[in-house]
């Protein structure tokens, strides 16, 4: 990106910028809800510029728009997946998440807290390892997912998952909430070609129990949140064979995909 701070959303240079060290303090939300919205890219810049709330925007080296590469794991048996698909209350995701800009990487294990709201845990991963669990990251994994939510993997964890995409943060200062826009979203299968998201962004809020001015604004214009998970969705939309219940109406509603350049 360059400085002008051009997004997929529209030129941001009039909104403030914040840092990524005030960011975190002011908002880190480890502990928080999410809430999803899949959105036409036009539907989104309309949005964003009628919102009358005030908004910050992560800004690093005149950038305001950075590249995100995720890479889950789970067993050949799918458990992860599985768990997520039946709504079970003791679901968990593991992944490597990189922020590709800054050649970043951690190993993250994300599970579901009271009153459904998203815990994420996360270590320090070397770069090269992305693609793969060494022995210390797999013992991390075990460890937190036993405090956590009591149980383990039963099999072996491998890379059943990738997702790259671009990624605008704002910081909403008269809630502490935050909320990102995800843009050329991308899955792939290890070995298969790609899939992108066609001309959508994926809209997630990030607050605590209570919804934000943004989600409020998105329902005074009729738009509610869909039931999206990058890693859950993602599978469902590349995997037909795999049951699905829980986005269908997302998968055959808002969810275009076309194979990626």
């Amino acid at each position: 990106m360059s400085t002008t701070a051009t997004t997929a959303v529209g030129n941001l240079y009039h909104l403030p910028a914040i840092g990524l060290e005030e960011l975190n303090a002011e908002a880190a939300l480890q502990t928080r809800v999410d809430r999803k919205y899949v959105l036409a890219t036009g539907t989104a810049r309309r949005l964003l510029a009628t919102c009358a709330t005030d908004m910050r925007v992560l800004e690093m080296d005149g950038n305001r728009s950075f590249a995100y590469d995720s890479v889950y794991f789970d067993t050949a048996a799918l458990d992860s997946y599985l768990l997520a698909a039946r709504g079970r209350r003791r679901r968990y995701k593991i992944r490597t998440r990189t922020y590709v800009d800054s050649t970043v990487s951690f190993l993250e294990v994300k599970t579901e807290g009271a009153r459904e709201a998203t815990v994420k845990e996360r270590i320090p991963y070397r770069l090269e390892d992305r693609s793969r669990l060494t022995a210390e990251g797999l013992g991390y994994v075990r460890e937190t997912l036993a405090a956590a939510v009591g149980t383990v993997p039963a099999g072996a964890l491998g890379p059943v998952l990738e997702t790259r995409y671009h990624r605008t943060t704002f910081y909403l200062p008269g809630s502490g909430s935050r909320a990102t826009i995800d843009s050329a979203v991308t899955w792939q299968q290890p070995g298969l070609d790609p899939w992108v998201l066609d001309d959508a962004v994926i809209l997630e809020t990030k607050s605590g129990s209570t919804a934000g001015p943004l989600d409020r604004h998105l329902w005074a214009a009729g738009i509610r949140p869909s039931r999206i998970s990058k890693f859950a969705t993602g599978m469902a939309a590349l995997r037909p064979d795999l049951p699905a219940n829980r986005w269908n109406r997302t998968l055959s509603r808002s969810l275009p995909l076309r194979p990626a350049a």
